[in-house]
């Protein structure tokens, strides 16, 4: 069974609140794939926050820069628009 959340332009200023909130009704065992421009600016310091995951129990928590040239070059992703573009994936 999957399950799928999907936020498009979320507002305010606590998208790490959002994230934990998703990631609480996630079932055990249940995988994460979270995509989205995680600039500082608009989700604070990520690697605080990975570490918040991993001490409340999460498994295989990390980043994943979109724009290394798996998914697309830095410069495509200037001019996409997509600076910052990156995957927080994880396992509860």
């Amino acid at each position: 069974m999957t399950s799928n959340y999907v936020y498009h332009n979320i507002a305010g200023q606590n998208k790490q609140t959002l994230l934990l909130e998703t990631l609480r009704v996630l079932k055990k065992g249940g995988s994460f794939a979270i995509h989205d421009l995680m600039s500082r600016a608009r989700y604070g310091d990520m690697d605080a926050f990975l570490q918040k995951l991993k001490a409340e129990g999460y498994e295989d928590v990390r980043l994943i820069d979109t724009t290394d040239g798996r998914f697309m070059g830095r410069k495509e992703a200037v001019l996409l628009g997509l600076g910052g573009s990156t995957l927080l994936v994880g396992r509860k």
